[in-house]
């Protein structure tokens, strides 16, 4: 045997990749059985020498997560081992469809007697198999990515009390083994109260992490973003990479990320395994935020959602029904439905494309059923300021309401280029819609309103277009029911439901008319009056995939 087994034959490496690499290696608990190995740029191939008529199992590498060489405290083994940690996509053990689920493999190393050299060889293959699965990468060809520093250090921050309080047996149980795995260091700050996690991020020294991952709900990411972009440099904060671990009730960022994936649906465990999954392997694409103006002149940024009316109702009422997880948007929404409110407002929009009847459709971009009439509705129901007399419109969407005393606007973060003044008409070209009856107003940002929420089934996370979605007053209870559970697999903007509009926008102005109601922000309850935003394309970063 060479005498130096720790370096690869040259000539069968391309680019730094060892190619061709073979090896007979024992079962890690059975001596006796006895496993040909051999590895590619693309896949780790196993086969048991005693059972020739077995097929071979092919383990790609880009679903392997890291892989690792250790030696057992048993001084007398000389032997070493190597374990390699893959998370395929396989069939579920209980219900139909596809997820990804752990398989490991572990080899034992003892070609010689000297356990030094039997170590060495299986860090060789331990090496040659991380650096295999890291060029292995899957990438979607419409997405610009960016890659972590490796290794990556990370801030993770978990919110204990999120979901039904169980984010840190969820760290412990899932996500931590994982970082292990994919060898990914981290540091665990658990938050102690509401907006700790802003201010820490506000004030920390970023150079020291190469991403901040949130395991909660979205509230908690809503948190850091905005603490990022009230620092002094937050223009050079906002590209630190965020990732997204579902551990609340909504989960709805991490949803979103999940489907942009392409991969099949997945929910509650699942998703965090997917979740992590995508963490561990380091890929950043762009995000767009919102920032969104409220009456006290406060600015805000958001990555997920404005809801007003049924949606922000469901959103706060259903609070009370945190125990029992996701389930508590379904029974709030039932409790809702019994007692359906009409809301009285005023709603602008600017189109993210001037109209023209090739590209007014409510579902550009989507299936439409045959009864939905998208052009009609469009046209029948909003009128551009530059079409009608802009005293009329300017009145249509002033602010009439009392005000709270102002604050100083967040001069951090982007400017609106796209706004005036709350207390301005809108501009001109905006489109202003003529009816002041809804049953609720939603302005998406992500794919997802929740785990099982598909609202938007064309956004992407940096499309730069704000998906803003309105109900009509008129609508019965249960028309509206089977708008939200068509929504579960985004088949509701094709049911041709005369009353839901959909436009893909860039900025937007609603003016509540009803003297009580409630405003979300990423499924936080803000100040309710008048209230307008703007998308900013892809000024944040995401790890996603």
């Amino acid at each position: 045997m060479d005498n130096d087994i720790t370096q690869p034959d040259p000539s069968r490496q391309r680019n730094g990749v060892v190619e061709g690499l073979y090896g007979e290696f024992t079962d890690s608990l059975n001596a006796k059985v006895r496993y040909s190995v051999s590895l590619t740029e693309s896949a780790l191939t196993i086969q048991k020498i005693s059972s020739p008529g077995q097929d071979e199992v092919v383990f790609h590498l880009a679903d392997c997560l890291g892989c690792r060489a250790y030696k057992v405290e048993d001084e007398a083994d000389v032997g070493a081992f190597f374990t390699a940690y893959f998370y395929p996509f396989k069939r579920r053990w209980i219900s139909t469809g596809m997820a990804r689920q752990k398989v490991e493999q572990c080899f034992r190393v003892a070609l010689v007697q000297d356990p030094l050299t039997n170590l060495q060889e299986a860090e060789r293959w331990a090496r040659a198999i991380r650096e295999a699965s890291i060029r292995q990468i899957p990438r979607r060809h419409d997405v610009k990515y960016y890659e972590v520093r490796r290794p990556c250090r990370v801030m993770v921050l978990v919110n204990p009390q999120s979901g039904r309080g169980q984010a840190l047996q969820l760290f412990s149980g899932q996500i931590e083994p994982m970082l292990t795995e994919a060898s990914v260091p981290y540091t665990l700050v658990i938050t102690e109260h509401q907006n700790h996690a802003r201010d820490l991020v506000r004030e920390t020294d970023l150079s020291q992490w190469d991403a901040l991952v949130i395991l909660s709900g979205d509230g908690l990411l809503f948190e850091v973003l905005n603490g990022l972009l009230e620092r002094e440099d937050w223009e050079e904060a906002i590209q630190t990479p965020l990732g997204i671990l579902p551990g609340g009730s909504g989960n709805a960022l991490a949803a979103s990320v999940h489907h942009y994936t392409k991969s099949p649906p997945a929910w509650g465990k699942e998703l965090l395994l997917s979740c992590g999954f995508l963490l561990c392997k380091g890929l950043v694409t762009r995000l767009d935020l919102v920032s969104v103006h409220l009456a006290s002149s406060q600015r805000i940024f958001s990555f997920l959602s404005l809801a007003w009316g049924f949606v922000a109702d469901v959103d706060i009422e259903s609070e009370k029904y945190r125990l029992v997880g996701p389930m508590r948007f379904l029974v709030g929404t039932l409790m809702r439905l019994a007692s359906l409110k009409v809301y009285q407002g005023r709603l602008a929009y600017l189109p993210a494309h001037p109209f023209t009847p090739q590209n007014s459709s409510l579902c550009s971009s989507l299936p439409c059923g045959p009864n939905s009439s998208p052009n009609q509705n469009s046209r029948h129901n909003h009128s551009t300021n530059s079409n009608h007399n802009t005293a009329h419109n300017s009145s249509n969407i002033a602010i009439t309401t009392m005000r709270t005393e102002p604050q100083p606007v967040n001069q951090k973060g982007p400017p609106d280029s796209l706004l005036a003044d709350l207390e301005q008409p809108v501009p001109e070209h905006w489109t202003v819609v003529n009816e002041e009856d809804f049953v609720l107003v939603l302005a998406m940002f992500q794919s997802h309103l929740a785990e099982d929420l598909f609202a938007a089934p064309g956004a992407a996370a940096d499309d730069g277009f704000i998906h803003l979605l309105y109900v009509r007053a008129g609508i019965s209870r249960l028309a509206l029911l089977t708008l939200f559970m068509t929504m579960e697999k985004g088949g509701h903007l094709a049911i041709g439901s005369p009353h839901l509009v959909y436009e893909r926008v860039k900025a937007f102005r609603l003016e509540p008319l009803s003297p009580e109601g409630a405003i979300t922000v990423d499924g936080e309850m803000v100040e309710y009056g008048p209230v307008q935003a703007q998308v900013h394309e892809g000024i944040a970063r995401l790890i996603s995939g």
